[in-house]
């Protein structure tokens, strides 16, 4: 009788020792240096903990649970709609705008913990999601946002209001609803409407338009809802607005005037204008007989009503010779203020910051991500983007280390919230342990400090 001898060897189990051992490499460039894919529940997000400290503290997430839901006809779901929300404004603050990144997060543990659940949203998931937004979620968002803004005020008051009107181009590359060919911009896209505080940087409203419309198209509509808001809830703080020639419509004036807020806004040059400054033309040139290379300046104010305008309304100017040069330039200002003409010319040349304003808003949290092919839920998109900067900008503001609220995004994210984190599970805790030589560990614990310290007056 002959006796068989079966051996059976077993293949090692993912994530066990042995299988980190075979998936070990050696570098050539230093064979003492090994790598491998054991290193435990590891995060590089861990400050997104901060972020999330802030939105409870504010009421953020609370207010989102309460008035944030998409007509959505199935009974219950694995994930919410406020969850889904909230899972698309931590992605965009630590710059993962795509909906695919979500497929790539799903177990992220930082994410995870901060959300309260097992596993993120997928990204068809989160498709579904942004494709239940109508009218109604663009208005709850809308609501979100003013909500939000009453709160950051409880906590730190305006002195006055300034409000920064401007549009940009959100490019499209697809058959998208709205989406058109815009002249000023010689680029296909969006055409959207937004209003700044200049001031502190917030995004007060922003209004997704056709691609073909005029920057002026509907501002007073856009404005007048705001204005009336800050008038009714804070009737005694100033209100000023500025806008370049692309907003010099009569109805955007009338819709200032009738909520008392104050005005500059550049007009643009024509032949009528020019004549009204011959004088201060005369001045410069005699000056440039004598002396050719100087910067010479004249300022000075008239009243003019164009054929559109129902009254006369008050024109400050500025008649420059540029260094080195024999042309004038000029910019003329229709204004309700009364400070002196140079003094508005200043005020209105301040609104050059909204311009870096709106460059972190598309650089940094990727307004243009409008990929969507109907125009309602690529407003939604847009708003969902405005939220996520908004939150940032008060975060910035309000509690983040002092020595870095000057910082762009950009650098923020790379400092602060792209911190490595491991977490533990422990029966009763949660413990994540961030990156030892992390060097903004005492920015971390100031902003957190901060956080604490925070006086909100919620509902």
């Amino acid at each position: 009788m002959v006796k068989l001898r079966c051996q059976i060897k077993t293949m090692p189990r993912k994530g066990s020792p042995l299988m980190s051992i075979l998936n070990t490499i050696s570098l050539e460039s230093n064979k003492k240096i090994k790598i491998n894919f054991n290193g435990g529940n590891l995060s590089s997000d861990g400050g997104l903990l901060l972020i999330k400290e802030f939105a409870a503290k504010v009421g953020l997430i609370k207010l989102v649970k309460k008035l944030f839901k998409t007509n959505d006809h199935t009974k219950s779901r694995i994930h919410t709609d406020p969850d889904n929300l909230m899972q698309m404004l931590y992605q965009i603050i630590a710059a993962y705008f795509e909906d695919d990144c979500a497929d790539e997060l799903t177990n992220d543990p930082v994410l995870t913990s901060i959300l309260e659940k097992e596993a993120l949203a997928s990204q068809p998931t989160l498709s579904r999601f942004w494709n239940r937004m109508d009218n109604d979620t663009l208005t709850q968002l809308d609501s979100i946002n003013a909500k939000m803004r009453d709160i950051v005020y409880s906590i730190k008051a305006p002195e006055h209001m300034l409000f920064d009107l401007d549009s940009t181009l959100l490019n499209t590359y697809g058959k998208q609803e709205g989406e058109g060919f815009n002249f000023h911009y010689q680029a296909q896209g969006y055409h959207p409407l937004l209003c700044y505080d200049g001031i502190t940087g917030d995004l007060l409203k922003a209004e997704l338009r056709n691609g073909t419309q005029y920057c002026s198209n509907d501002a007073d509509k856009l404005m007048i809802p705001l204005l009336q808001e800050y008038r009714a809830k804070y009737p005694s703080l100033p209100l000023y607005l500025r806008g370049d020639s692309g907003f010099a419509s009569p109805d955007l004036y009338k819709a200032c005037e009738d909520n008392d807020c104050k005005y500059a806004i550049r007009l643009k040059q024509n032949r009528t204008l020019i004549k009204y400054v011959a004088d201060a033309d005369a001045v410069l040139f005699r000056a440039a007989r004598e002396n050719q290379t100087d910067y010479m300046v004249e300022y000075g104010e008239f009243y003019y009503q164009a054929e559109s305008w129902s009254h006369p309304r008050r024109v400050v100017f500025k008649v420059e010779k540029p260094y080195n040069q024999f042309i004038h330039l000029y910019t003329f200002i229709v204004t309700t203020m009364e400070s002196e003409p140079h003094k508005v010319i200043q005020f209105y040349c301040g609104r050059g910051k909204m311009e870096n304003f709106i460059k972190e808003g598309k650089s940094g949290f990727d307004f243009s991500s409008v990929s969507s092919r109907t125009k309602v839920v690529n407003a939604n998109r847009l708003q969902v983007h405005v939220l996520a900067y908004n939150l940032f900008n008060w975060f910035r503001r309000l509690v983040l280390s002092a020595n870095m609220r000057k910082q762009q995004v950009n650098t923020i994210r790379l400092k602060l919230l792209k911190v490595a984190a491991k977490v533990v599970n422990k029966a009763r805790y949660i413990v994540l342990k961030l990156c030892s030589s992390c060097p903004y560990k005492k920015e971390f614990y100031e902003t957190i400090s901060n956080i604490r310290k925070l006086p909100p007056q919620l509902e």
